[in-house]
C-alpha cells in the first residue's frame, strides 16, 4: 500500500512538472491538444472535432434548396466508387449536373444536413471574402501591403508583402505545412488560443509574390487582414457576403481560436454540409453570380481559378486547379479529403467529404483519390 501510495505521489509530482515545462516553454497548447485529439483514439483533426473547440455562429437567410434533376438517383455508384467509399470511409458524395441533384448518397451514419469539418475548404471562402474587401472598397486591391494592415510586416523583405501574395500562398514566410508533428507551427495554430500572436511571429524570409509555398499561415494572415480592413469578424462577413446570400439550408460554424480572442481558425474549420458547401462551388462555376445577381467580381473570379505562377499551374488564388482527361476541373480541398470539384465547362460540381484520403499523405499534392472521384462521377453520368 505504501509503495502504491509513493508510486501516486510520484506520477502527480512528473505529470505536475511536464504540465509547468509546458507552459515555461509556450507549448501548453499541447495539453488542447491531448485532450481533444488524442485521447478520442484520433492522430489527427477529425470531422467532427469543431464540438471540441470554441465555435462562432453563421447564420443562414431564406433557404432555397437545391432542385433535383430529372434524373435523380436513377444511377447507382460504381464498383470502383463503392470501394474507395468504403476504402476511405466517405460520409457524403453528391454530384450536381446543371445546377440540380443529380445524384446524392450519405454514409458512415451522416445524413444530408450533418455538419463535419471543411478543413482547408476554407481558404477558398477567405480569398473570396478577401474578393468582397476589394470590391468593396475596404481593401485597394490585391497589390496593397499586408502593412498596411498589419505594421508587424512592415520591415525588409515583409514590407514588399501583398495581400494578393497571401491568396496565392507566395508570402515568403518560414511557415511549415506539417500536420502530424505535435511541435509544428500548423499544430501550434490549431489548438493555441492566441492565433493572432502565431501569426505576428512569422518571419518573410524569402522575397513574396515570386513563387507558390503552401501555407496556411497565409490565409491565418489574410484573415486579420480583412478583419483589420474591414472592421467585421470573419464570420459575419461570411455571413453576410456567401451564406446567406447564397440560400444556405443551414446555419454554419466557424472555429476561433478561444472566446476571449475571437479570431477564426481561417485556414480551416467551418462545420457544414455537402450541399451547402456546394454552393461557393456555383458561385465561382457562374464567374459570381447568383439568381441573375452578380455578389463577386466576375474579373477577380477569373482570375481565381488561374495559375498565378506558371511553375506551379496546380493554384490560383485560393483554389486548386487540376487538368484530367481533358478538361480543367477547379476545387477546394482539405484535409482528409474533404472536396467540392467543379467543371465549368459540363456544368458539374462533384463534393466529396469523409474521414480518410486514402494513401497519399504528400502536402499540397493531388493525391490518386481525386482522381477515381472525378472519374467514377463521369462514368455515372455517361460521359
Amino acid at each position: 500500500m505504501k509503495f502504491l501510495k509513493k508510486l501516486f505521489i510520484w506520477v502527480v509530482l512528473i505529470l505536475g512538472l511536464l504540465v509547468i515545462t509546458l507552459y515555461i516553454t509556450d507549448t501548453d497548447y499541447l495539453l488542447k491538444a491531448v485532450r481533444t485529439i488524442y485521447l478520442t483514439g484520433h492522430s489527427t483533426a477529425y470531422l467532427e472535432d469543431y464540438a471540441k473547440f470554441d465555435n462562432k455562429p453563421v447564420e443562414n437567410g431564406v433557404p432555397k434548396p437545391w432542385p433535383n434533376h430529372k434524373d435523380y438517383n436513377s444511377v447507382k455508384e460504381t464498383e470502383a466508387l463503392n470501394q474507395i467509399n468504403k476504402t476511405n470511409k466517405t460520409i457524403a458524395y453528391v454530384i450536381i449536373k446543371n445546377d440540380s441533384i443529380w445524384f446524392e448518397n450519405y454514409y458512415d451514419g451522416f445524413d444530408v444536413n450533418s455538419k463535419s469539418n471543411s478543413f482547408s475548404m476554407a481558404k477558398s471562402y477567405v480569398s473570396g471574402l478577401m474578393g468582397m474587401a476589394i470590391q468593396q472598397g475596404y481593401i485597394k486591391s490585391l497589390d496593397q501591403p499586408v502593412s498596411d494592415f498589419l505594421p508587424t510586416f512592415s520591415e525588409g523583405l515583409a514590407a514588399k508583402m501583398t495581400v494578393g501574395d497571401l491568396s496565392s500562398m507566395s508570402s515568403g514566410t518560414n511557415w511549415d505545412e506539417a500536420y502530424y508533428s505535435p511541435l509544428s507551427i500548423t499544430t501550434r495554430a490549431y489548438f493555441d488560443d492566441n492565433l493572432a500572436k502565431v501569426i505576428l511571429g512569422l518571419k518573410v524570409v524569402n522575397e513574396p509574390g515570386k513563387s507558390y509555398k503552401y501555407a496556411s499561415g497565409d490565409t491565418q494572415m489574410l484573415a486579420m487582414v480583412i478583419e483589420k480592413a474591414t472592421g467585421k469578424k470573419m464570420y459575419k462577413y461570411l455571413e453576410e457576403s456567401f451564406w446567406k446570400p447564397l440560400g444556405s439550408e443551414n446555419a454554419t460554424l466557424w472555429q476561433v481560436d478561444s472566446k476571449e480572442n475571437d479570431l477564426v481558425k481561417a485556414y480551416c474549420c467551418i462545420a457544414s454540409n455537402a450541399k451547402d458547401f456546394a454552393r461557393y462551388g456555383k458561385l465561382f462555376k457562374d464567374y459570381g453570380k447568383w439568381d441573375g445577381k452578380q455578389i463577386l467580381d466576375s474579373a477577380f473570379v477569373a482570375k481565381s481559378i488561374q495559375p498565378r505562377f506558371k511553375e506551379s499551374p496546380e493554384y490560383g488564388y485560393g483554389w486548386w486547379l487540376k487538368k484530367q482527361n481533358g478538361k480543367d476541373f477547379f476545387m477546394m480541398r482539405g484535409h482528409l479529403g474533404q472536396y467540392v470539384i467543379v467543371e465549368p465547362n459540363d456544368n458539374i460540381i462533384i463534393v466529396r467529404l469523409g474521414h480518410s484520403k486514402g494513401t497519399g499523405a504528400e502536402v499540397a499534392s493531388f493525391t490518386e483519390d481525386i482522381s477515381t472521384y472525378i472519374d467514377e462521377a463521369y462514368n455515372m453520368l455517361g460521359k
